[in-house]
């Protein structure tokens, strides 16, 4: 099989995903420079390309950057987490239309296999650009390439040379030219090679990723690990990291934890927390059809204040497996006996093990849980996605009114795809 036909695999990336989400229903910030915040509106976690031209460094603390964004017109908005994740499933959806293999590799990446001629994938790779700025208004990258690894690198090269207009295939490139690349290619700057790989590999003289490829695949294996030897025979276009098509269905965890945007320092206020987390984590562990055996629950002070830290935890069996919101809260607030009063929490969390198939195993009726019989999970998900988040929960989760200590999200876009009452309007 030629070259020219072979399957070869492409990297469908978003460009600035989180701040183009912010841009699909305001068309006010299509020129604007855009940051986006991390939880409770801490610091910058997300830009877009004009943003980055005011080289404002990944992580700036929002408190700090503030007076220089409103100076320079730079609009931040707080994670939108909703709008993110609806977006992202309909671009992969769009993306998979493509081909016959997908691996959806995070909330903005996927690939593809492919195959055809290099114009004719170069064809494909626009084709699935136009589709998704249509119908979604995200704009996509996609880098081609024999391997996953080297097509994190023609991805790389989409996005630096705006001259490709957002698809580069290597195949395009003559050995001498791919060559070049590779030899003004950091390898940190290669798909699964860390600062700290990075820094023993120049201890032994190897910086590029052409001298990485050119390295001994055994030697290097003997030295670091065989995940670094699958690196380099990629870089030499022998691929070694196939594509995953079938997401993983069942998980072996699930866990829910914030950070509060006020300190937690009661028991009371503490069992709001872990009954609001305890239904949002039982939610979705009937989303992915699985029930848990065991529940663990934590809560934590800030390590870098001064003064005693304090991080209490339990964990509780479960009579029987369920997927049950109040047998799961009930368990949860087994950790308030261990919590302090006037001890500043500042995040706390719920995570469920001992996972199985919900149709897997079914008990005996003597043995059943009556939770498991009266479907309340069942009913109170119903509930939620019909009238919102909030609408009803657990035990103190039920409460109204919005917690003190509820993450902060004051710069909150509209959830345009997922909430009724903050659908956008159109003025004609």
């Amino acid at each position: 099989m030629s070259h020219e036909t072979e399957r070869m695999i492409a990297l469908v990336d978003c460009e600035s995903f989180y701040a183009s989400c912010e841009r699909v229903f305001d068309p006010r910030l299509d020129t604007a420079p855009i940051v986006v915040l991390s939880n409770n509106d801490g610091c910058v976690v997300a830009m877009n390309r004009e943003a980055k031209a005011h080289n404002i460094p990944m992580g700036t603390p929002w408190f700090k950057l503030k007076g220089y964004a409103k100076h320079h017109g730079i609009i931040a908005r707080s994670s939108n987490y909703e709008l993110y994740g609806s977006l992202s499933a309909r671009i992969m959806h769009i993306i998979g239309r493509f081909a016959a293999w997908q691996e959806v590799y995070s909330i903005d990446e996927s690939f593809i296999g492919l195959k055809g001629t290099t114009q004719e994938l170069i064809d494909v790779g626009r084709a699935i650009r136009a589709d998704v700025l249509a119908s979604v208004g995200i704009p996509v990258r996609v880098g081609i390439g024999r391997t996953k690894t080297l097509a994190k690198l023609a991805s790389r090269g989409a996005k630096a040379d705006l001259t490709l207009n957002g698809v580069c295939h290597l195949g395009s490139y003559s050995e001498r030219q791919l060559d070049h690349i590779m030899r003004h290619t950091h390898v940190t700057d290669l798909w699964g090679v860390a600062n700290r790989t990075g820094k023993r590999l120049a201890a032994l003289g190897i910086h590029t990723a052409d001298e990485l490829r050119d390295a001994d695949a055994k030697w290097i294996r003997k030295k670091f690990s065989v995940v670094l030897e699958r690196t380099v025979m990629e870089l030499r276009g022998v691929p070694c990291i196939e594509l995953e098509p079938t997401p993983r269905q069942y998980k072996d965890q699930l866990i829910f934890s914030r950070s509060f945007s006020k300190p937690v320092t009661t028991a009371r206020e503490m069992s709001q927390v872990l009954s609001i987390y305890a239904q949002q984590v039982s939610g979705r562990l009937r989303d992915a059809g699985q029930i848990a055996g065991f529940v663990t629950a934590w809560a934590a002070t800030a390590w870098y204040k001064e003064g005693p830290s304090h991080t209490p935890r339990v964990s509780v069996t479960l009579p029987v497996p369920t997927d049950d919101p109040v047998v799961i809260a009930k368990a949860t607030l087994a950790l308030t006996r261990h919590v302090h009063d006037a001890t500043p929490y500042v995040r706390a969390g719920v995570v469920l093990t001992g996972l199985t198939r919900r149709d897997a195993t079914i008990p005996l009726s003597l043995f059943r849980d009556d939770s498991q019989t009266r479907q309340l999970g069942a009913t109170l998900d119903a509930i939620t996605q019909r009238h919102g988040a909030g609408t009803i929960g657990v035990g103190l989760g039920g409460l109204r009114q919005r917690p003190a200590w509820d993450m902060r999200r004051d710069m909150l876009s509209r959830r345009a795809t997922t909430h009724w009452e903050e659908l956008c309007e159109v003025q004609a």
